[in-house]
């Protein structure tokens, strides 16, 4: 049973593979990147138009004072030319220089020298001029690489000769159509470090962890949370959870998880180790400014190995379970983000029955790429495993963590 069931999720993630990977409409004309721009670049100038001498003598009162109001629509039709940058304008009119890293869930990461990596609401981004090949995964379609143009609700991708039109709602996602890997990448890394030396020596350290691989048409994260704790040289906490997740988007609101897994190990609450391995659907149920929520969920194969148990019990486990997550961003203001995620399994008793894992975070930017997060866990398991010396561990283990979070 326990063979069928590993057969059935290693064939379930092969045919999603190549079931749910959208037909990419690539650019057949030969043309290099920098001849494509050069195509990009006519297009833009066709666009320009130039504000006559005539026309300003019009708006010339009898002081000789010029009515700019009267003009101003002409000036601001004009724009950056993407040389070597990326460019997007907001709704209030400012322009944007840097590189364009990914659009997904209504937020689009931008790389900018001067505001560092900042997200925007995509509602906010009126205009996008990229100087990069762009891949688009357009809803019900399929993925078009091209040099970007976005004009209000209306988008370009520019192919050599070819043009694609699309109206901004049809718009799934987007990211780098690049050779170099890294441009696939961003993440952020929190530290937290407690030293203590006098009547009571203790150090109590814990990182967090978040990478994030980022194309048009897939997610793959990768989440890493720890603590290590000694009090007097003897050490009174050592846990580590690794979670990996793997997205292909469906639609704007459906996204298909072809594999997720998390390993964990804690020896204090009798944990040596443990692995899971699962598949599963995703829904995002609210993307709007300020809030983001999506929930997940599938079956899954779990193996738990205890660090000592009674005679009479098993040491290593396997189970079947099914798993739910979920996480809801939500932009207090300016500078203070609130995240709530939460993942909790359903099993037989020998694995723990029910456990579940809960994080919420406050990040409070103190620069463009340096944040202060303050966060708080509850772990949780129903049926913690009796060790061999006949004590049960505690169902429940709550952290607080301060820590300096840097973005990359």
């Amino acid at each position: 049973m326990r063979l069928i069931f590993i057969l059935f999720l290693l064939f379930t993630f092969i045919y999603a593979e190549d079931a749910d990977t959208p037909q990419v409409i690539k650019d057949m004309s030969g043309l290099t990147p920098d001849e494509v721009r050069n195509k990009a670049k006519i297009a833009d100038n066709k666009k320009v138009t130039k504000t006559t001498i005539e026309e300003i003598t019009k708006v010339v009162d009898e002081k000789g004072h010029i009515d700019i109001s009267k003009i101003q629509d002409r000036w601001e039709e004009l724009s950056p030319t993407p040389l070597k940058s990326d460019w997007i304008k907001t709704k209030s009119g400012e322009w944007f220089k840097g590189e364009i890293k990914a659009l997904y869930d209504g937020n689009l990461e931008f790389d900018s020298d001067e505001v560092g990596l900042y997200t925007f609401d995509f509602d906010d981004v009126v205009s996008i001029k990229s100087h990069n090949i762009i891949s688009v995964n357009i809803e019900n379609l399929a993925t078009f690489p091209g040099i970007l143009r976005l004009d209000r609700d209306k988008l370009t991708v520019i192919q050599g000769d070819n043009k694609y039109e699309f109206q901004r709602k049809d718009i799934i996602s987007f990211a780098p159509d690049e050779k170099y890997e890294k441009n696939f990448w961003s993440g952020k890394i929190t530290a937290s470090l407690d030293l203590r030396k006098g009547n009571t020596n203790q150090l109590d350290y814990s990182a967090k962890v978040a990478l994030q691989r980022r194309t048009s048409i897939s997610r793959l994260t990768f989440d890493y949370l720890g603590r290590v704790t000694k009090k007097e040289n003897d050490e009174t906490a050592n846990d580590h959870r690794l979670n990996q997740k793997y997205d292909r988007y469906i639609t704007r609101n459906f996204f298909w998880t072809p594999v997720f897994s998390e390993f964990y190990s804690d020896p204090y609450k009798n944990i040596n180790k443990q692995l899971t391995l699962g598949l599963g659907l995703g829904y995002t149920i609210k993307d709007t400014k300020k809030i983001t929520w999506n929930i997940s969920g599938g079956p899954a194969f779990l193996y738990t190995r205890y660090e000592t148990v009674v005679a009479t019990n098993e040491q290593s486990i396997f189970s079947p379970a099914l798993e739910c997550s979920t996480k809801y961003k939500h932009k207090l203001n300016k500078i203070i983000d609130l995240t709530f995620s939460s993942k909790f399994s359903l099993t037989d008793k020998k694995s723990g029955t029910y456990k579940h894992h809960m994080l919420l975070s406050f990040e409070n930017s103190l620069t463009s790429w340096l944040d202060m997060d303050i966060s708080g866990i509850w772990d949780y398991i129903y049926h913690p495993e009796e060790t061999s010396s006949h004590s049960i561990p505690l169902s429940n283990d709550f952290q607080i963590l301060v820590g300096l979070g840097v973005e990359f």
